[in-house]
């Protein structure tokens, strides 16, 4: 409250401060910015104002009494304590963390209205839009106040919907796969990833658009991403408007030469862009790469490559010519790394193609960029380029954010036919901060036990040599069989780039193998109703294989793996081949080759609605000397034909109805899948396949009091799966159909996985 004073003014002679107790007098005074003199209404004004706004007085008067001037004041109470009531999903700490009101500070209604909004907006990044938050205070002696926020958490605002405007190429089920953010489904309970938050949006937005430039839409616009909010506050609708423009493939692809006296005839034969192929940023990006380091092989220094393309709208073709161009003459200074505490500074810099003193090429920089955040080492990786201490020459700055990088992981497992098993993992993917991966796996199932050792050094040298240790310990305890087994060994290995998508690993091992605890098979008879069980003799082949005891094999392999799925440039699919050799006789009580083949195609058609997979997969295991292949080296053929048990076809021993194994199989398989017109939220997808293929081929079926069948006969079956992705791991289940088979044959109808970690 002010009293106006007389419009000439006010003599004052003594200025009085009242109802202060926390504040002193002169601290007011100051405030107020008045004393003793001539003194005008305005500046009365401006004091009342000054002191009103200082957010410490609940009241404020300025009175003039004669020539004496009266500021009676009643201070704002001090905070005691804060506390926060309602609250489940932000715990105290963390709120605390977010307002500015304080203990033992005066209160400020306006803070506290303020520290509210603060903590609502908290609950808002959870995706609880309909929180509300209100402060209260409780009045204690002394002037004092407890501050209390009293919460209203509120059910999460769930996104009903996502929608799509202006897509034609696609369907909104397809381009909800690439988002990050979900619609509410079934699995609300547990899917975190359905409730609004505007940072994700930002982050679809350019999903989208990256995912329609790789099928090449280069001119694709993502115009917008609205969030309407449903008038109760408990749920959204997000809209992505976008215009998608025409879709383009690769023209003509040709190099060009600006530099005087290089010619670009080697250059044009390294390129790998193919004609009428969908245009594809990565493709363009992986095409520069490959001549600038063909250019770097010719000792060509300050060379760039600068890709020129031609639009041609009536055809939809984008014609590319690279060009060779001079580029400007500028060096690495140094790199300088920092934010890594635990890392190795040799971790990071051997990320980089590029040293100090070699020519700077931004292209590498960003590459090197995202191998960093590829390690998966840290929470946050920068890297940019600042000027040096000359014009000619930058620094590489890579600030980096340390993250964990171990894990102990326990989990579960289930088939109708291995039944339930459980296992405990810890690895750690940056030992002592050098990038080595160290792991330590143990699982057990029904009627077995493994353990695993793993130690990787992906940089061994300093070069891109992975060196790769693995020591193991399995035994089985199978009740289906009439035997058990030993495993153990030691895998030492090297594996290293032959080109840009193929990799060789070179191998040692030292195994042992052991068949024990040989017993003979129960059974029903059905020609004795009267008698529940018959008592069934073990095959011969299988006697003589527990005879020998255990068996150490010791020998060299290798694998040559292709993978074109790596590259990025077909989005929608591509090819894996992978080849495998073994050889067992360099010492050891075992003379062998083994050799494993794997082909597998994949691709995406129907908009990418359905995706359709061949897998072709063989294996070959040929003795070298005299004695037979064992029943553990052999192979099965279990899970690889889909409606048979494991063990179910190849040789099998008719008297004794053992599975025997054998030393060839062949399989193809082929599948589809596809959706089945539910919400994508609720992660349910179906499939069909068909798989065909043998077991067959033994080496020694003498003595036998049967017959024994080794041939090679077709096998086959049909079958239908339903997928469904649930916070416990991911569900299939195949319905299958034998329909090539042998009398013998083991069939399997129905056959449920699932396999999680947590």
């Amino acid at each position: 409250m002010l009293m106006q004073a007389h419009a000439q003014g006010l003599n004052v002679s003594q200025v009085t401060v009242e109802g202060n107790q926390n504040i002193d007098a002169a601290s007011i005074l100051k405030l107020a910015g008045i004393g003793r003199g001539e003194t005008t209404a305005a500046q009365l004004n401006d004091a009342y104002q000054a002191l009103q706004n200082s957010g410490l007085f609940e009241t404020v008067e300025v009175l003039p009494q004669g020539s004496r001037l009266v500021i009676r004041v009643k201070e704002y109470p001090l905070v005691n304590v804060i506390s926060f009531e309602g609250n489940k999903r932000l715990k105290d700490e963390a709120l605390a963390e977010i307002i500015q009101s304080k203990a033992r500070r005066v209160y400020s209604p306006a803070k506290a209205e303020a520290d509210a909004a603060l903590i609502a907006e908290g609950y808002r990044e959870q995706g609880r839009l309909a929180a509300s938050v209100e402060p209260k205070i409780i009045r204690r002696s002394d002037n004092m106040v407890d501050l209390v926020f009293e919460i209203a958490e509120g059910k999460p605002t769930e996104i009903e919907r996502l929608a799509f405007v202006g897509n034609r190429a696609f369907s909104d089920r397809r381009l909800r796969q690439v988002l990050e953010t979900k619609q509410a489904g079934l699995l609300r309970t547990f899917i975190r990833r359905d409730t609004l938050q505007p940072d994700r949006l930002e982050l679809d937005k350019q999903l989208l658009k990256d995912f329609y430039l790789s099928r090449g839409y280069v001119d694709v616009q993502i115009l917008d991403a609205s969030a309407e909010v449903a008038r109760e506050r408990d749920g959204v609708f997000v809209t992505f408007t976008l215009q998608e423009g025409q879709q383009f493939t690769f023209g003509k692809i040709s190099a060009a030469s600006e530099i005087e006296g290089l010619d670009a005839t080697e250059f044009e034969a390294a390129l790998k862009l193919r004609p009428g192929s969908v245009y594809s940023p990565s493709g363009v990006e992986t095409n520069i790469t490959r001549l600038e380091n063909l250019a770097l092989k010719k000792g060509l220094t300050f060379v760039s490559i600068e890709p020129r393309i031609t639009r041609n709208e009536k055809t939809r073709e984008l014609d590319v010519v690279f060009t060779l161009v001079r580029g400007q003459k500028i060096f690495v200074e140094r790199i300088d790394i920092e934010g890594n505490t635990t890392t190795l500074d040799q971790v990071v810099r051997r990320q980089f193609r590029t040293v100090e003193g070699d020519p700077f090429n931004p292209r590498e920089i960003r590459q090197s960029a995202e191998r960093i955040r590829a390690l998966g080492y840290f929470a946050d990786a920068r890297v940019n380029a600042e000027p040096g201490t000359s014009p000619d020459q930058v620094v590489v700055n890579v600030d980096v954010e340390e993250q964990p990088t171990g894990s102990l992981s326990f989990g579960a497992s289930y088939g109708v036919s291995s039944g339930l098993g459980f296992s405990i993992g810890l690895t750690e993917t940056n030992f002592l901060g050098r990038g080595q991966t160290v792991g330590f796996n143990i699982s057990t199932g029904t009627d077995n036990t493994n353990s695993s050792i793993t130690f990787i050094e992906p940089a061994f040298l300093g070069r891109d040599l992975k060196l790769k240790f693995n020591t193991f310990y399995n035994e089985t305890d199978n009740q289906d069989a009439t035997y058990d087994t030993r495993l153990a060994g030691i895998v030492p290995a090297i594996e290293f780039p032959v080109s840009e998508l193929g990799r060789l690993e070179l191998r040692y091992f030292l195994r042992y193998s052991d068949l024990k605890d040989l017993r003979q098979a129960v059974a029903d008879d059905p020609a004795t109703p009267d008698v529940d069980e018959t008592v069934l003799p073990t095959s011969p082949i299988i006697g003589r294989d527990e005879a020998r005891e255990g068996l150490f094999y010791s020998g060299i392999g290798a694998t040559y793996s292709y993978d074109s799925r790596i590259s990025g440039v077909n989005p929608n699919g591509g090819v894996l081949l992978r080849f495998g050799v073994d050889y067992a006789g360099l010492g050891g009580d075992v003379d062998s080759i083994t050799a494993t083949a794997l082909a597998l195609a994949e691709t995406k058609v129907w908009n990418e609605e359905v995706t359709l997979r061949a897998v072709f997969e063989g294996g070959a295991l040929h003795m070298l000397n005299d004695d037979p292949s064992r029943v553990t080296d052999r192979y099965f053929g279990g899970g690889k034909i889909r409606g048979f048990e494991p063990g179910g076809i190849g040789p099998r021993d008719l008297a004794t109805d053992d599975a025997l194994g054998g030393n060839f199989f062949a399989v193809a398989r082929f599948e589809a899948d596809f959706p089945l017109g539910l919400p994508e939220e609720y992660g349910i997808s179906g499939g069909l396949f068909a798989d065909f293929g043998s077991v067959w081929s033994l080496d020694d079926v003498a003595g036998q009091s049967g017959a024994v069948d080794d041939g090679f006969h077709l096998r086959s079956s049909v079958g239908v799966s339903i997928f469904w992705t649930t916070p416990i791991g991911p569900l299939r289940f195949n319905f299958s159909k034998a329909l090539d088979k042998q009398d013998y044959d083991k069939e399997q109808s129905f056959d449920l996985t699932i396999s999680t970690k947590f």
